[in-house]
């Protein structure tokens, strides 16, 4: 008995029209999840030391960290969809996420406000490394659309690591 037309779709690839060469599609998929993990890390890690922080910098530190984490979080679905339009995958699940991220966990009962500000700090910059070995992949694959984003997020990543390097510069 042959498949019905539903089962016949159930079975199709996920595949999406796109010029580009099947290759790449799989180095810029490959590329585009690793770097989602890696941004679920971030803003899972900055929400947590949002939701942890205490001190007499509660007030502005708290609302920085909510700015922040809304920011990264934003970029997620942008990422996802952007490895779909060229007929690639993206994740699909929590246990995925683990298997790729590169940037680490914080699950100490407490981190100090100056160390979980610092700790983002370096967890941003390893952020804007990872971003431009991304664009690196897909500038390689001549992947204009993908580079071009990837470019606004370097910008915001490099502007967060900014402002939490100010705030944790020593004053002498």
């Amino acid at each position: 008995m042959s498949p019905t037309a539903a089962e016949k779709r159930k079975l199709a690839p996920l595949a999406t029209p796109t010029d580009l060469k099947s290759n790449a599609i799989q180095d810029i998929s490959a590329a585009l999840a690793a770097l989602l993990a890696d941004v679920f890390a971030l803003y899972i890690k900055t929400k947590n030391f949002h939701w942890h922080l205490s001190g007499p910098h509660f007030r502005d530190y708290h609302l920085m960290l909510d700015e922040q984490a809304e920011q990264i979080f934003a970029t997620t679905d942008a990422i996802a969809e952007r490895a779909r339009k060229i007929g690639g995958t993206t994740l699909r699940s929590i246990g995925h996420i683990g298997r790729l991220q590169r940037i680490n966990d914080n699950d100490a009962e407490y981190v100090t406000p100056e160390d979980m500000l610092a700790e983002l700090r370096d967890d941003n910059r390893q952020l804007v490394s990872l971003l431009r070995e991304t664009h690196d992949v897909c500038s390689e694959h001549n992947d204009v659309a993908t580079t071009s984003l990837l470019e606004v997020w370097i910008d915001e990543a490099e502007r967060r690591t900014w402002f939490l390097f100010e705030t944790t510069r020593q004053q002498k």
